[in-house]
C-alpha cells in the first residue's frame, strides 16, 4: 500500500473515530468559562457550568449535586487564584474522580495562561479584606484574556482528543476572529493583524478605521470611575479607564458611611460620574454615593447569564460597553 493511500486511510480512521466517539464531559467553575469551553469543542463536548452569572463564585458551598458532575467529568476547567477556595477542592475530592484533579490533564487552571493584574506586594492580613494572593482572579473581562483563556482551552482539549485537534483549532479561529472584529471592527482588521492592533491599543496608539468596543469607549480613555467590588480593573484596564476606588472599603467587606463620605470627596475633586456594579450586590451604597455626585450608577452582568441579554461571552462584553458608552 502506498505512503499517499496509507495517509488518506489513517485521516479517514480518525474522522470516523472522532465522528463515534462519545462526547466529552466538560465541567466549568463559571458560565464563562463554560461559554469559551463551548464555542471551542463545538459538538465534541457537553458543557456544564458550576457557577451561574447570577452568582457570585466567592460564596457559593459545595453541595451535592456538584460533587456529581465532577464525578462524571472528562475536563474541569477554574478561574483558579482562589476564587473557587471554599467550594472546589470539597467538590473534587468527593467527586473520587482521579482524571480531575489538579496536576492531571483533566484538571485546567486558566489563570496560568493570562496576564494577571493585582497581585499583592509584601505581607497579607485578614484587615486586607478578601485579597487573593496570587492576584485579582477576574480577569475574563479582558478581552484578550478571554482569547488567551480560548486558546487555553483548545490546547487541553487537543490534549485529551487529539483525534479532533484540528476541529477544536479552527473553531478556536473562528472565536478569535469573532472576538478581534468585535473589538477592533473589520476595517481596522483588513489594515493590520489582529495581534499588532492589541499591542497598539495597549500602547494608546492611533489605529486607523477603528470600531469596534475599541472605538466606541474611546472619548472615556483616561476618564475615572468607581466600581463595588475590584471585579472591573481588568475591563478598566485594557480600554484605558481608571478605577479611582470601590464601595467596599475593603475586598468583600460591606460599605461604611465613614468610607463613602471618603470616596464621595474623592469622586467630586476628580470629577467621576460613573459608579459600576454587579447585579448581585445590593445598589443601596451606589444610590446614595449617586445621590451625592451626580454620577451614574450602572449595573452590568460581570459573568455571562448575570442579565438576559448576556447571553454569551461576545455578548456580555457588548453590554457592558454598550452601557459605558452612553452620554
Amino acid at each position: 500500500m502506498g505512503k499517499r493511500l496509507m495517509g488518506a486511510l489513517t485521516l479517514a480512521l480518525a474522522f470516523a473515530a472522532g465522528a463515534g466517539a462519545t462526547p466529552l464531559n466538560i465541567v466549568a467553575t463559571t458560565s464563562d468559562i463554560a461559554d469559551l469551553a463551548k464555542a471551542v469543542a463545538g459538538e465534541h463536548a457537553v458543557v456544564s457550568s458550576i457557577c451561574t452569572g447570577t452568582e457570585d463564585p466567592h460564596y457559593l458551598t459545595a453541595k451535592p449535586g456538584f460533587i456529581a458532575r465532577a464525578r462524571t467529568a472528562d475536563l474541569w476547567i477554574a478561574v483558579g487564584l482562589e476564587l473557587e477556595s471554599a467550594w472546589e477542592l470539597p467538590v473534587l475530592n468527593g467527586s473520587r474522580n482521579r482524571h480531575v484533579q489538579p496536576g492531571t490533564d483533566g484538571y485546567l487552571d486558566l489563570s496560568k495562561s493570562v496576564e494577571l493584574l493585582d497581585v499583592p506586594q509584601g505581607p497579607l492580613s485578614r484587615a486586607m479584606g478578601d485579597v487573593h494572593p496570587g492576584g485579582n482572579p477576574h480577569y475574563w473581562l479582558d478581552p484578550l484574556n478571554g482569547r488567551r483563556m480560548a486558546e487555553a482551552i483548545a490546547e487541553r482539549l487537543a490534549r485529551l482528543r487529539p483525534d479532533l485537534a484540528g476541529e477544536f483549532y479552527a473553531n478556536l479561529a473562528q472565536f478569535r476572529n469573532a472576538l478581534d472584529e468585535r473589538m477592533f471592527g473589520a476595517k481596522a482588521l483588513q489594515g493590520a493583524k489582529a495581534e499588532t492592533l492589541w499591542k497598539r491599543h495597549a500602547r494608546g496608539e492611533e489605529i486607523p478605521n477603528l470600531g469596534g468596543w475599541a472605538a466606541q469607549l474611546a472619548p472615556r480613555r483616561g476618564q475615572g470611575l468607581v466600581t463595588y467590588h475590584k471585579s472591573w480593573i481588568y475591563f478598566a484596564n485594557r480600554f484605558g479607564l481608571r478605577v479611582v476606588g470601590e464601595l467596599e472599603p475593603q475586598p468583600g467587606i460591606p460599605p461604611t458611611a465613614a468610607h463613602l463620605a471618603k470616596l464621595v470627596a474623592t469622586m467630586k475633586a476628580e470629577q467621576v460620574d460613573l459608579i459600576l456594579q454587579e447585579p448581585f450586590y445590593s445598589t443601596k451604597a451606589a444610590e446614595r454615593v449617586s445621590a451625592a455626585t451626580g454620577a451614574r450608577v450602572v449595573v452590568a452582568a460581570n459573568s455571562v447569564g448575570g442579565r438576559p441579554e448576556a447571553t454569551d461571552y461576545l455578548a456580555l462584553l457588548d453590554r457592558i460597553v454598550a452601557e459605558l458608552s452612553k452620554e
